[in-house]
């Protein structure tokens, strides 16, 4: 072949070449947005890593939406997977929050309901091609809940594999220094997340209008744990003061919690021992007797 020919050639290869990367590129990550046939190219592409982002329905404060959980894990997964691509599942926020069911606009699902829909929408997405199901928690009070889950997923053969991500650390080195010392629900931190991720949503104004100081109502050593004990704290279900919150920390924390989940990403593609050794457990699962002792 004339060299003309061959330059011709190599030309049209490198734009079909082209138009498949853009095309890869092209594809949402938000598993609503996907046709059927996107869809499937979506799970390659993903190499059947799906995300959950897990948020709730509770008060955060005076000025934040209570969908605050939720809009922040999605924001940050949505961020995460422009830098490591999977496929997000849509809006979930069945998760654990009896702790607030006296203040308005809660939703709060019994424990029996949460864990059957949770492995409900596991194996539907399994079912789907997500052979690697991320959890991205988004809500504090779902921290206990969710390595439980993970853990159930041993009583029976799947699949597929189950993975948490949980929230970041908020200790990350160059973090602007915080001005308060309480912020545990609603307060600086959340408000400053906010502040990036929906700023049309946060009321600042409103920040001061109730207290999230500590009351100290219960006296109990630390050894002792009861479920009361948030309500015993901080009963207006606001623990902080949001009005302390900066654009500047909100930047920092919302990078850094993107970060965070597609380092964890990356991780969990490359991740090949799981599902073997789930697999080599299952098995031994079923003649314990034959386990070498």
């Amino acid at each position: 072949m004339p060299s003309r020919f061959r330059l011709a050639a190599l030309c049209l290869a490198l734009l079909s070449l082209s138009r498949s990367a853009a095309t890869a590129q092209a594809l949402s990550s938000q598993w609503e947005e996907l046709t059927a046939p996107d869809f499937v190219k979506a799970i390659h592409q993903a190499q059947g890593v799906c995300v959950l982002p897990f948020g709730i329905i509770e008060k955060h404060g005076p000025q934040l939406p209570l969908g605050t959980d939720l809009l922040d894990v999605r924001f940050a997964v949505k961020n995460a997977t422009a830098q490591e691509y999977a496929v997000v599942f849509p809006p979930y926020y069945f998760g654990q929050i009896f702790e607030a069911q006296q203040q308005p606009g809660t939703v709060a699902y019994s424990l029996s309901t949460q864990l059957t829909l949770l492995q409900e929408t596991v194996k539907e997405m399994a079912r789907n091609g997500c052979k690697k199901v991320a959890i991205a928690n988004g809500h504090g009070g779902n921290q206990s809940l969710l390595p439980l889950f993970a853990q159930s997923q041993l009583a029976t053969a799947r699949d597929y594999v189950v993975y948490v991500i949980d929230l970041p650390q908020r200790n990350a080195p160059g973090r602007p220094a915080q001005k308060t010392t309480i912020d545990m629900h609603a307060g600086e931190t959340e408000t400053s997340e906010m502040l990036i991720a929906r700023p049309d949503l946060v009321h600042l104004d409103r920040a001061t209008s109730q207290s999230g100081a500590d009351q100290h109502h219960l006296h109990l050593p630390s050894s002792v744990y009861t479920g009361i004990w948030w309500y015993a704290r901080f009963p207006e279900h606001y623990a902080g003061d949001g009005s302390a919150a900066t654009k500047e920390l909100g930047a920092f924390d919302q990078k850094n919690w993107s970060r965070t989940i597609a380092e964890g990403l990356r991780a969990i593609k490359a991740d090949s021992d799981s599902l073997r050794l789930q697999n080599e457990f299952y098995e031994k699962a079923q003649h314990p007797l034959d386990t070498k002792q």
